[in-house]
C-alpha cells in the first residue's frame, strides 16, 4: 500500500495544497521493512524501499507490519486510527528531528492515512455528509447570544454566554482549547430545548470571551482551583437553582471536582469524556512556540481524537476551533488536564448515586480511554455508557449521534 502512496496525495489537490510549505524526506519503518518518503511542497516525488546505507531523513515513524495493516483498513478499529493513537499504546516509535512532523501534523497525518481509500469509503457519515448538498432558505437559529460582565476569580471579565430553551438549566463546559461552539447540536434540539435551558459559555481566554485586563504580562495557565470557583460563580452570576453541569475532556474532568467538593449545588452530573488522570503522551511544549503555528498544531494533535466515522463536516468544524485557538491557551488548559487536574485518590470519596452521575465516552477515545471511564465509574458508582462511533468531541464530531446517548440520560434527569 505504501508505494500508491504518491499518486495517492498528489491526486489530492486540496492535500497538497495543505502541505505546500513542507520540504523533507522521512522514514516509515513497517516491521523489518524501511521506506523514504521523499516531499517537495506538499508533493510525494517517491517513496524509497530499503535497505540503505546511512539514510537521510528528518524523522522516523516505525511501527509493526500489523500495526500499519490495521491503521490502513478503511475503517481503523479504536487505538488503530491514528498515529498517536499508536503512540500512546506504545505501538510507534517517532524519532529524530520532529518539527517538521509538529509543525505540519495535521497534512502528514493525512499522508499516512492516504491508502485507506484503496480500501474503500472513511466512513458512512464522511460519505453521507458530502452527497448532494441542499439549499437553505435563509433563518435564525433559536439561540441567544450575549456577554456577562462580571467579576470572575476576583477580577472584571467579559465572558461570552449562549443559551437556548428553558426548564431545567444544563450548563455545558467545553474542552480545552476550543470553545462553546462544541454544543451548537444541543442549542438546536427541540427535543432537548423543550424541557432544559441550555446554557454554554467561553471561557476567558476562549471562543469570544476576552481574557481578562493585564492578559499580556502573564502565561495562561488553568487549575482545577480556578476551574471550579469559575463554574460556580457563572452559577451564581445567572441565578442557576441547582443546574445539571455538564462538562467534556477537561469539563469531563472537572465535573469530578463538582460531585467531589459541591454535589449539592447540582441536580445532575454529566462527565463526557470523564477520566480521573491521562498520562502525558506528547510534548505540549509544541504548542506554543514561535516557529510553529499553534493553532494548526493544535487541531493536528486532535484530529486523530474525532471517531474516523464523524461526517467531514463536523470534524472539520471541530477542528476549525483549534485552528483559531489563541496563542497558549490550549497548552494552558492542560496545565489542569495533565498536571494539576490529577484527582486519582478522591475518586473513592464520590458519591455517584447522592448526586445522580452520568459518563458518556466515545469507544474511539485514546486521550480519555473507555478503560479510564469505567474504572471512574466502578468506583463511584456512577452510570457509565460506551458510545460507540464517536470520539473526544462527541458533541461536535456528531452531534446526532451523541444527542442519541444524551436523550436517554436527559429524560432519567427529568425523572428524578
Amino acid at each position: 500500500m505504501i508505494e500508491r502512496i504518491p499518486d495517492l496525495v498528489n491526486a489530492d489537490e486540496d492535500l497538497v495544497r495543505r502541505g505546500r510549505f513542507l520540504s523533507t524526506t522521512f522514514l516509515i519503518e513497517i516491521g523489518d521493512k524501511g521506506y523514504l518518503v521523499k516531499i517537495i511542497e506538499g508533493r510525494v516525488v517517491s517513496v524509497t524501499p530499503g535497505p540503505f546505507v546511512t539514510p537521510n531523513y528528518s524523522f522516523a515513524l516505525r511501527a509493526p507490519r500489523d500495526e500499519w495493516e490495521l491503521f490502513w483498513t478503511a475503517l481503523p478499529p479504536p487505538g488503530h486510527h491514528d498515529i498517536f493513537a499508536l503512540f500512546k499504546r506504545g505501538k510507534l516509535i517517532i524519532e529524530g528531528d520532529l518539527h517538521p512532523l509538529m509543525a505540519n501534523l495535521l497534512y502528514i497525518k493525512d499522508v499516512l492515512a492516504s491508502p485507506r481509500k484503496l480500501a474503500g469509503a472513511a466512513g458512512d457519515g464522511r460519505a453521507a455528509a458530502s452527497a448532494g448538498k441542499p439549499r437553505f432558505e435563509p433563518s435564525f437559529e433559536p439561540i441567544l447570544g450575549r456577554y456577562l460582565n462580571f467579576d470572575l476569580l476576583g477580577r472584571p471579565h467579559r465572558l461570552y454566554i449562549e443559551e437556548a430553551g428553558q426548564g431545567i438549566p444544563l450548563l455545558c463546559l467545553h474542552t480545552a482549547g476550543s470553545d462553546g461552539r462544541q454544543y451548537r447540536g444541543l442549542l438546536n434540539d427541540k427535543r432537548i430545548t423543550d424541557h432544559f435551558r441550555v446554557i454554554v459559555f467561553d471561557m476567558p481566554w476562549h471562543g469570544k470571551s476576552s481574557p481578562p485586563e493585564g492578559f499580556q504580562n502573564e502565561e495562561y495557565r488553568l487549575t482545577s482551583r480556578d476551574y471550579v470557583q469559575m463554574i460556580l460563580e457563572i452559577a451564581d452570576a445567572l441565578e442557576l437553582d441547582r443546574p445539571v453541569v455538564m462538562g467534556c475532556s477537561i469539563g469531563g474532568r472537572i465535573v469530578l471536582y463538582l460531585a467531589h467538593q459541591h454535589p449539592r449545588r447540582f441536580r445532575a452530573i454529566i462527565g463526557l469524556e470523564t477520566a480521573a488522570h491521562v498520562a502525558p503522551y506528547y510534548d505540549v511544549n509544541w504548542l506554543h512556540r514561535g516557529d510553529v503555528h499553534g493553532g494548526e498544531v493544535s487541531a493536528g494533535v486532535v484530529s486523530g481524537l474525532a471517531a474516523p466515522t464523524a461526517p467531514d463536516k463536523e470534524r472539520w468544524e471541530t477542528l476549525w476551533h483549534y485552528l483559531q485557538s489563541g496563542p497558549g491557551v490550549f497548552k494552558g488548559d492542560l496545565h489542569f488536564y495533565k498536571v494539576d487536574g490529577d484527582i486519582r485518590d478522591k475518586v473513592d470519596q464520590i458519591d455517584g448515586r447522592t448526586t445522580p452521575l452520568y459518563l458518556l465516552t466515545g469507544e474511539y477515545d485514546y486521550s480519555c480511554t473507555t478503560e479510564g471511564t469505567l474504572d471512574v465509574a466502578k468506583r463511584t458508582g456512577a452510570e457509565a455508557v460506551i458510545m460507540k462511533g464517536l470520539g473526544h468531541f462527541p458533541m461536535s464530531e456528531d452531534p446526532p449521534k451523541f444527542i442519541s446517548y444524551l436523550l436517554p440520560v436527559l429524560e432519567k434527569i427529568r425523572g428524578k
